[in-house]
């Protein structure tokens, strides 16, 4: 059975830090793309970052650049998402995803930056 298992959220002042990890079983990420989605109340869920098998080059939300970043650990099959310097509009529940031939979602951990 594969799971994606997020963890790490919480409540943060603005301007805090935070990082959030993924770790996933049943599955090899370094088969995958990882990424990290996140769903503000009442919006669309979005892509925040995304990082290929090797771990070159990764994609971020141009809202998040330069604050937020990540990485990934094919060993320890984990991903990871360190996100500084935070803002009230980061505030969200953020998801885990891993996209090859098939693809697979986490189920979720909630990020409330507010003072």
């Amino acid at each position: 059975q594969v799971q994606l298992v997020e963890s790490g959220g919480g409540l943060v002042q603005p301007g805090g830090s935070l990082s959030l990890s993924c770790a996933a079983s049943g599955i090899d990420i370094s088969r995958y793309v990882m990424h990290w989605y996140r769903q503000a109340p009442g919006k669309e869920r979005e892509l925040v970052a995304s990082i290929h098998w090797a771990g070159v080059a990764p994609n971020y939300l141009d809202s998040v650049k330069g604050r937020f970043t990540i990485s990934r650990d094919n060993v320890k099959n984990t991903v990871r998402l360190q996100m500084n310097s935070l803002k009230p509009e980061d505030t969200a529940k953020y998801y885990c995803r891993a996209t090859g031939t098939d693809f697979y979602w986490g189920q979720g951990t909630m990020v409330t930056v507010s003072s």
